[in-house]
């Protein structure tokens, strides 16, 4: 009548074998607590530059740029 489960069963033993350890849910749960708090901040503050907006261009080219392709042309020595 008085045997016992011998601690720890194996299910305990696997469970510890595969958690992590406690310095590292430490530092995961910190990092969570530290994004709640910088999110909170910033939705609290609002928008930084409220009235900035994208400007949309037309067409391929700026004016003033006589027509011609800007930007990177992928390593093939681009038109002329």
């Amino acid at each position: 009548m008085t045997d016992r489960l011998e601690y720890p069963t194996l299910a305990i033993t696997a469970l510890k074998r595969w958690a992590p350890p406690p310095a590292l849910a430490g530092f995961v749960a910190l990092l969570i607590v530290m994004f709640a708090v910088a999110y909170g901040v910033g939705a609290s503050a609002g928008p930084v530059a409220p009235g900035m907006r994208s400007t949309e261009v037309d067409g391929p080219g700026f004016v003033g740029d006589l027509g011609r392709p800007h930007g990177h042309t992928g390593g093939t020595g681009g038109t002329r």
